[in-house]
């Protein structure tokens, strides 16, 4: 279920305060050295009509590795080693590779995962919607960049809450975080990926 409505995703971009989202940003960077949640996922087009709805788990253990995997609506795996990328469509059997460094401004799993690269690659300003939510937003410094901005919505407590994603077609991509867990144990083997026997392998 989405939290924020429209209205507030309306106000979300064009409400600016001070706030301490970007401190927030920095002691997460600095003490989540692995992290684990339940995530859904709200794509919108620039009208702001609901075009896809998924779910599933993400974890990530800095630097530069994490595991997205899609549960529903449709299966797919997004897996960091810390030099490459892999997205892994199962329905198609079609597995794309990308460089790290060259997936930063494509992929939230990938951006969440740094330990420096928010503030190396992105323009940081402090927002704010509602007093529960203390929200930055980053503006990537790349032009060639797939979004034009990104906004990081934190607890009062600093826990990493919600992200809104806007591309170069206008498009919103809304994730909401819940079931939190920092610094779990997680094992090594889960962000490896070796592409499946006969499946159709895309070096980007």
């Amino acid at each position: 279920m989405i939290r924020l409505s429209l209205f507030w995703l309306l106000c979300l971009f064009s409400l600016v305060t001070q706030a301490s989202a970007i401190d927030s940003l920095r002691t997460f960077v600095q003490k989540a050295q692995t992290f684990k949640a339940v995530f859904s996922q709200t794509l919108l087009d620039k009208n702001l009509q609901i075009v896809q709805e998924a779910s599933g788990v993400m974890m990530f253990e800095r630097p530069g590795k994490f595991r997205w995997t899609y549960e529903k609506p449709y299966q797919q795996l997004i897996v960091g080693d810390g030099e490459k990328v892999w997205f892994y469509d199962q329905d198609l059997n079609q597995v794309t590779v990308r460089q790290l460094d060259l997936a930063i401004g494509s992929s939230p799993a990938a951006l969440l995962a740094g330990s420096s690269t928010i503030e190396r690659d992105f323009d940081l300003t402090e927002i704010e919607v509602d007093d529960e939510i203390e929200w930055l937003e980053a503006i990537p410094k790349a032009q060639e960049s797939t979004f034009e901005l990104i906004r990081m919505g934190f607890s009062q407590t600093g826990e990493l809450r919600e992200m809104v994603l806007r591309d170069n077609f206008g498009q919103f991509t809304l994730l909401v975080f819940t079931d939190l867990t920092a610094n779990p144990v997680l094992a090594p083997d889960l962000f490896q990926f070796t592409p499946p026997e006969g499946a159709d392998v895309i070096s980007d």
